[in-house]
């Protein structure tokens, strides 16, 4: 199959996150109220991190689909397999989600083929089905079903956005990078890193991310932030680093590395 899917059992220990807002009682009342959600916000601020914390805040399975330009939904139903020279049935991961009443997330719904989207409409209405055309079942969505789908709007182009009909079928919650202080706070618990390095990356972040639009495509994620921290707490120089963790990762344009190189060297001296 290419559906990519990873899957965390339920009752799994909670990650680390550390809310912004409201977002984790938004999600229990969703949760409660079989109401699907949709994630906004720029790849690398938190989304999945999210999604699995609430899993296991919640005590649900989770299945977590990576979606991508070839994903159909047969990758998310399932399809018939030769197994032993039989032919039979395997669910995808969404139709084990429904039937095991278990949260399935789309990382990055829009970047799956059209068709992935008509499967879910029937999910994301009162009717909370999964109509299986191979087999002609109609699967009632077993208690605790929740779908969530994530995409980075500031990604989107005409051949690439959700439809009104669709995202109006969803609760939906905009993620950005986290405040400052905050954003220090998670570099911290994530990496073992000091307070006062922690304090250094985050304010160079702010400043890459300062030139999204303009030098940069994407600002620097949350996540790059934490991967700097973890090898320099682990030993590493810091100018090292930074080049591996918040500055390769950006471009390959070699004159904009050189622009960014100078901007580390000006904000950190």
């Amino acid at each position: 199959m290419n559906a990519h899917a990873t899957t965390t059992k339920e009752g799994a220990a909670a990650p680390f996150y550390l809310p912004q807002r409201d977002e984790i009682e938004v999600f229990e009342a969703a949760a409660r109220n079989d109401l699907p959600v949709l994630l906004k916000g720029p790849t690398g601020c938190g989304k999945t991190r999210f999604v699995t914390h609430m899993a296991a805040r919640l005590g649900r399975k989770l299945y977590t689909v990576a979606c991508h330009d070839d994903l159909s939904a047969s990758d998310l139903i399932g399809r018939y397999l030769l197994k032993g020279g039989e032919t039979v049935w395997v669910d995808g991961p969404l139709t084990r989600a429904v039937r095991e009443g278990a949260i399935c997330y789309l990382d990055e719904v829009v970047e799956a083929r059209k068709d992935v989207t008509v499967v879910l409409h029937p999910l994301t209405d009162d009717r909370r089905i999964l109509p299986i055309d191979r087999t002609g079942e109609e699967l009632e969505a077993a208690p605790g079903f929740m779908l969530v789908a994530s995409y980075n709007p500031g990604y989107q182009n005409i051949l690439k956005t959700l439809k009104p009909s669709t995202r109006q079928r969803f609760l939906a919650m905009e993620f950005d990078f986290p405040p400052p202080d905050q954003e220090k706070t998670i570099v911290i618990e994530e990496s073992g890193i000091d307070e006062r390095r922690a304090a250094m990356l985050v304010r160079l972040a702010g400043k890459l991310r300062a030139l999204k639009g303009q030098d940069l495509e994407e600002g620097v994620s949350t996540r790059l932030v934490v991967y700097a921290a973890t090898l320099i707490a682990g030993g590493m120089e810091l100018d090292r680093a930074i080049a591996a963790a918040m500055i390769e990762p950006l471009t390959d344009d070699a004159d904009i590395k050189r622009g960014l190189a100078d901007l580390v060297v000006a904000v950190l001296g």
